[in-house]
């Protein structure tokens, strides 16, 4: 029994509306969701792989050129989800945020990805620009990616370890080698 108390948080909405994120089955309702990328989120655990969950918590990430998939992760399953206000879209609530995410993932359908520039975030910045979230349109990737960093909440101990492990102990064995050589 608390097992499935700590699965799943039922979030109430100012509407009498119940939204559960299911870790277990990676329901993330209204949620941006990320993921670490290995080997580049292990030299810089700020940078990952980020999608945006529908009404119903199904993911959607822009995966690679062309490609927007559908809880399916290009890097894994979710290890942090942010959980954003329904009530601050622009619109009529869950109909106006999925249609966001739908228009959002069709446009991304048609470009190519590119790593530095259109990318994953990208796609979730579109997603909440179209529905002007926080009354705003002026979301991007570089502001995703702290506010992600700040408001994101760990899914689990494990998740957490999966993000920052590879960082601290590669950071450890740097300093043990730089200190060795300068022992000498």
């Amino acid at each position: 029994m608390a097992q499935e108390a700590d699965e799943i948080d039922i979030m109430i909405n100012y509407h009498g509306g119940f939204e559960k994120i299911d870790r277990k089955n990676s329901r993330y309702p209204y949620c941006v969701v990320w993921t670490p990328i290995p080997i580049l989120s292990w030299l810089l655990p700020f940078i990952g792989h980020m999608g945006i969950c529908t009404s119903a918590g199904v993911i959607r990430d822009f995966a690679g050129s062309y490609l927007v998939s559908e809880d399916n992760m290009a890097f894994g399953r979710p290890t942090k989800y942010w959980k954003l206000d329904v009530d601050k879209v622009c619109g009529t609530g869950s109909a106006a945020w999925d249609k966001a995410v739908h228009d959002a993932s069709e446009e991304y359908k048609c470009r190519p990805h590119n790593l530095c520039c259109d990318n994953c975030h990208s796609h979730v910045a579109l997603a909440l620009n179209l529905m002007r979230y926080d009354n705003r349109t002026s979301w991007n990737m570089v502001n995703l990616c702290l506010r992600s960093l700040i408001h994101g909440k760990h899914v689990s101990c494990v998740s957490f370890l999966k993000t920052w492990l590879p960082f601290l102990m590669l950071t450890g064995a740097l300093v043990t080698f730089i200190l060795t050589l300068n022992l000498h």
